[in-house]
């Protein structure tokens, strides 16, 4: 009688299926991430049963017509949703790991499990990575190869969701960043309620908060370099530290509350480690007339970051040198970006950040 096994290539599948899972669930934005337009990062997979290089979201504003009454007429009196689009290219990124076969007698479903850990591990950082980048970014260009010219034009169509501490409402953002210093211009939760404002009230159009399904509240996200974080923390008598003693159990086990955050003004801010590894070196000395660190902190509403997948997370095994040595890659077809809309006549004329109020304030290492 023939013993019935399960094939490798359904292995192989449900290994990479758990991979992916994984991935997704312990992202360090994974509580943020979402296939709706009510995520910080919207995720898409449009392209998992077609071709293409590209994934179009559809950008969709708030309304703000009143309401026809009784009698009143509708038809004829319909609001323009004013709906634009963003277009997120995806590319294949891949790292792989190899084992010589004196170190350990391996098989390739094997050779995925030893391997697993320190894919995976790589995976999440690519991600994280390629999401504070583009945070940061100026009109999809990464901070760290961008002009000044590029900056300036930014600057000026985005100049209801870009804060400086000092005040700086100019048009040109290497003077806006110089005023820095930092005497007066950390993180503070004054700063907080300001850019908050900017998104929810002066911004044009608004940024919509994400609304939990866990207690229907409202929420904006920040995402704070370490520095600026530590900042916040240590303000002299800071609102911030009584804030926290008052937050409830229920904020606690919401989706996007994880330990270690704070909560302020309807605003969950998030120490952001990364951003010192990813950021720190561009923004190097540009305050206080080029001899003090600038800090990051975006504050985030809905549809702020695209995450779009053509193929998810796989993971393939190879031999070289005669058998002797055993590789395992791990590859997927992704990509990320802030999202943009246009504000000019066309689509894509006059790019604004979506749904991001970027700050800079002066820190220190």
């Amino acid at each position: 009688m023939a013993d019935t096994r399960v094939s490798t290539g359904l292995t192989v599948e449900q290994w990479d299926d758990q991979f992916f899972t994984e991935y997704l669930t312990e992202n360090r934005f994974a509580g943020e991430m979402g296939t709706n337009e009510n995520n910080i990062i919207q995720v898409k997979e449009n392209l998992m049963k077609k071709p293409g290089d590209r994934i179009n979201y559809a950008l969709v504003n708030k309304l703000i017509q009143d309401a026809v009454t009784g009698r009143g007429t509708m038809e004829g009196n319909e609001e323009d949703m004013a709906s634009r689009s963003y277009e997120q290219v995806v590319d294949k990124r891949r790292n792989a790991v190899r084992f010589a076969e004196v170190d350990e007698q391996f098989s390739a479903i094997s050779l995925r499990a030893a391997a697993k850990h320190t894919l995976k591990e790589w995976s999440l950082k690519d991600t994280e990575k390629l999401i504070i980048q583009s945070l940061a970014s100026i009109n999809g260009v990464n901070y760290a190869s961008v002009t000044e010219a590029q900056k300036d034009a930014w600057l000026t169509d985005n100049a209801d969701r870009v804060f400086f501490a000092s005040g700086y409402a100019g048009a040109d953002s290497s003077a806006g960043l110089t005023e820095q210093d930092l005497t007066n211009d950390r993180l503070t939760a004054a700063d907080i309620t300001a850019m908050k404002y900017k998104a929810l009230v002066t911004a044009n159009p608004k940024i919509r908060p994400i609304r939990t399904t866990e207690n229907g509240r409202h929420y904006l996200i920040l995402y704070c370099d370490p520095r600026c974080f530590r900042d916040l923390k240590a303000e002299t008598s800071s609102p911030i530290v009584q804030a926290q003693r008052e937050v409830s159990v229920e904020m606690e086990n919401n989706r996007l509350f994880k330990g270690g955050d704070l909560l302020w003004d309807g605003v969950i801010i998030k120490e952001v480690h990364e951003m010192f590894s990813e950021l720190g070196t561009p923004f190097a000395n540009l305050g206080d007339a080029g001899t003090v660190e600038i800090g990051c902190a975006f504050l985030c509403g809905a549809q702020a970051v695209a995450a779009a997948y053509a193929r998810r997370w796989k993971s393939t095994t190879e031999e070289f040198d005669y058998g002797d040595k055993h590789g395992v890659e791990i590859s997927s077809i992704y990509g990320i970006g802030k999202m943009q809309f246009g504000s000019g006549s066309a689509d894509r004329d006059d790019l604004k950040d979506q749904g991001v109020v970027t700050g800079y304030f002066a820190t220190s290492n």
